[in-house]
């Protein structure tokens, strides 16, 4: 419980914050999961579709302070990779 009125303001902050990320954090996963979910039915096609939607996705967390530069750069590194598997 906050005992002062800034605190009670910057919990009030915090909550809204956190509601804000939680739908940017899903649809993150969900774009990333669909990726996943073409690679691991071997549709070529599909998988290039999704990485290509997933991409600016994933771009758009690290700018909204979701996950850091890096995390994002090793996802996209990776999914492009399980992409470019199913081509071999």
């Amino acid at each position: 419980m906050a005992n002062s009125p800034s605190a009670a303001k910057r919990a009030r902050q915090a909550d809204q914050t956190r509601s804000r990320k939680a739908g940017q954090r899903s649809n993150l996963r969900t774009a990333i999961k669909k990726v996943i979910a073409a690679v691991a039915q071997g549709n070529l096609e599909q998988a290039q579709t999704a990485y290509t939607n997933a991409v600016p996705v994933i771009d758009s967390a690290v700018n909204k302070g979701l996950i850091h530069k890096n995390k994002a750069a090793r996802n996209k590194s990776r999914l492009n990779n399980q992409v470019r598997g199913l081509k071999a």
